[in-house]
């Protein structure tokens, strides 16, 4: 028996403001999913979902607010100058920079932003 990484689920206190997050990130989601309860993004292998904290308490059976950071998304950039230009752009739009651009000690350049509900979420070359 294997198993393999095939979805990472995201708990969203508004849809529409985590959409417009990961749709400047670069994802593409139609706007018909800003009011849905469950969205999913196809990607290179792994989906990402969004599911607003009613979907999360029918399947948990209730919920807590998380505290503390126990995951990170990380996002690939084609070079240097293109995390450079998102970390901006994503700021501009008022998204909260928890690091900027910097050259990290393993050898990647390495920027982080937080999504609308807190979340860390890394960009690198």
């Amino acid at each position: 028996m294997g198993v393999r990484l095939d979805m990472v689920g995201i708990v969203v206190s508004d849809m529409k403001r985590a959409l417009d997050f990961y749709r400047l990130l670069g994802l593409e989601i139609p706007a018909s999913a800003n009011e849905d309860h469950h969205v999913e993004v196809a990607g290179d292998g792994v989906r990402l979902a969004f599911d607003t904290i009613e979907i999360a308490k029918s399947v948990y059976g209730g919920w807590e607010e998380a505290t503390g950071h126990r995951i990170e998304l990380a996002f690939a950039c084609d070079d240097v100058s293109a995390l450079n230009e998102l970390y901006a752009k994503m700021v501009e739009h008022g998204y909260e920079g928890h690091r900027e651009p910097w050259d990290a000690v393993w050898g990647q350049r390495y920027a982080i932003v937080k999504d609308p509900d807190g979340n860390l979420i890394s960009l690198f070359v």
